[in-house]
C-alpha cells in the first residue's frame, strides 16, 4: 500500500471522527440550552406532569439521575386525569434512574408500574428485565425479554440479551448422568 492510500484513509477516519465529535457536541449543547430554558421557566416547580417530565429527561441524558429521580416523582404526583400511557412513560423513566443509580429494587418496582399502565411497552420490559438480570432473576428476565420480542419481533436489544442468556444456560447446565445428552 502507498502512501498516498494511506493518507487518504488516515484523512477519511479523521473527518468521520470529526462528524462523530461534532454531533455529539451538538447534542450536549442542545441539551444544556434545553436545561437552562426549562430551569428558567419555573419547571422543577411546575403543577404540570409534562414540564416535570420533560425536565427529568434533559437530565437523564445529562445523568443527573438525583434531580431527574426528584422530578419524576413529583409528576407523579402531578398526574391527574393523564392517560395511562403519560404514567407509563413516567415510571419506566424513574425506573432508568434509579437503576442507573445501581437501585435496581427499585426500578423494578417502577418498571412494573410502567407495565400496569401500558402492558404492551417493550421498552419497559426490556428495561425490567434487565434490573431482574442484575438481581440475578435470570429466568425472569429470560421471559420478560421474550415477551418484548412477542410485542416488537425486531427488538436487538431484546434479541441480544435472549441468545446471552440461553447462552449461559447452556454452560451452565450440568450433563446428564450417563454422559448422553438430549
Amino acid at each position: 500500500m502507498n502512501t498516498q492510500t494511506y493518507l487518504i484513509g488516515l484523512i477519511s477516519l479523521l473527518a468521520i471522527v470529526a462528524v462523530v465529535v461534532g454531533i455529539q457536541v451538538i447534542r450536549v449543547r442542545r441539551d444544556e440550552q434545553a436545561l437552562i430554558r426549562l430551569e428558567k421557566s419555573g419547571a422543577a416547580s411546575s403543577k404540570e406532569a409534562s414540564d416535570l417530565y420533560e425536565l427529568a429527561s434533559v437530565q437523564l441524558r445529562k445523568r443527573l439521575y438525583p434531580q431527574a429521580i426528584a422530578n419524576l416523582r413529583k409528576a407523579l404526583k402531578q398526574l391527574v386525569g393523564e392517560p395511562d400511557e403519560a404514567k407509563a412513560l413516567i415510571e419506566n423513566a424513574l425506573g432508568f434512574a434509579l437503576a442507573a443509580q445501581k437501585d435496581y429494587a427499585a426500578a423494578v418496582r417502577h418498571y412494573q408500574s410502567a407495565l400496569q399502565a401500558k402492558a404492551d411497552y417493550p421498552v419497559a420490559l426490556n428495561n425490567l428485565a434487565f434490573a431482574q438480570e442484575r438481581l440475578e432473576q435470570e429466568s425472569e428476565a429470560y421471559e420478560l425479554y421474550q415477551k418484548a420480542l412477542v410485542l416488537d419481533p425486531k427488538n436487538k436489544t431484546a434479541r441480544k440479551h435472549v441468545k446471552r442468556l440461553e447462552k449461559t444456560q447452556r454452560t451452565n447446565s450440568p450433563e446428564p448422568a450417563d454422559g448422553q445428552g438430549f
